[in-house]
């Protein structure tokens, strides 16, 4: 059976940062399942609407990776959804790989404290989110242990090849990166 990998899409989500990571971890051919945050359709940042497969609360497989898109409003989305926190908590436990890129580490990933101690990185400005244990990088995608953060809209081909090569390998990530130009 191959990887499995859950990206949760909640209104106001950064759409760069979620169709960018579904195609490349789609080409690297990771079963992804795109879960609305509270239903099936949903609006972006720019007023882009995407169909989500499954609502979250609906989702009871297990999975290999956490995806977490940005964009401010939906990163305050995610935030107050007590089914995300109670995810992230488990996955982080079981040291499975949670994705976040934006405002997420910041906005989502940061109250929850798992962070702390680790170094990771948000869109710009979001940093002052950070507690002060975790350790800021400037770095474009930072992976630490179980935990990749990157910054943004323009990062998002890169976070998605970091994705891929955590859950495939190296070599399919390489493959992918030429495939696209990247």
């Amino acid at each position: 059976m191959g990887k499995i990998a859950l990206i949760i899409l909640a209104d106001g989500f950064e759409e760069i940062e979620a169709v960018s990571v579904i195609d490349i971890l789609r080409r690297a051919q990771i079963n992804v399942i795109v879960c609305g945050l509270t239903s099936l359709s949903l609006t972006g940042s720019r007023n882009i609407k995407i169909q989500a497969e499954r609502i979250l609360d609906e989702f009871k497989d297990n999975f290999d990776a956490l995806i977490l898109p940005g964009g401010s409003k939906g990163a305050e989305n995610l935030k107050k959804s007590v089914r995300v926190a109670e995810l992230i908590k488990k996955l982080n436990l079981e040291k499975k790989l949670i994705a976040a890129i934006c405002a997420t580490p910041a906005v989502v990933l940061s109250p929850l404290g798992i962070l702390d101690g680790k170094t990771a990185t948000c869109f710009p400005g979001m940093e002052s989110e950070f507690s002060k244990k975790i350790i800021f990088s400037q770095n474009r995608v930072v992976v630490d242990g179980n935990i990749i953060t990157s910054r943004g809209p323009g990062t998002a081909i890169e976070f998605g090849l970091k994705i891929a090569e955590k859950l495939v390998g190296t070599d399919k990530a390489k493959e992918l990166k030429n495939q696209l130009v990247a």
